[in-house]
């Protein structure tokens, strides 16, 4: 298999949506083991237009790179109670990355 699947945890605010579902947002992505491009991303929003938004802003990435591209992407564009705890899911998938490429 040429990709490997993360997932990047962060506690949700208070007053949203998917907290009566989650107490956490979690960032998935597929990731291609070789050049670190995000191919495919997901995340636990209640909508599935905001999970469709994350999935579009993220994917083609490299984590080669480091996140500063798309987090600054998601700070700009994504304008959501969930921004500071998909930012802090998206540092944590980042870490998970930088794990995965230690071993």
């Amino acid at each position: 298999m040429r990709t490997i699947f993360i997932a990047g945890h962060a506690r949700l605010p208070s007053g949203m949506a998917a907290k009566s579902i989650y107490d956490t947002v979690t960032i998935t992505a597929e990731i291609d083991k070789k050049y670190g491009v995000i191919v495919n991303a997901g995340c636990t929003l209640a909508t599935l237009h905001g999970r469709e938004f994350v999935q579009q802003l993220l994917r083609g990435y490299s984590l080669n790179d480091g996140i500063d591209e798309p987090m600054t992407k998601l700070r700009k564009h994504y304008h959501g109670k969930a921004g500071n705890a998909l930012a802090s899911a998206l540092t944590d998938l980042y870490k998970q990355y930088e794990l995965y490429k230690e071993n």
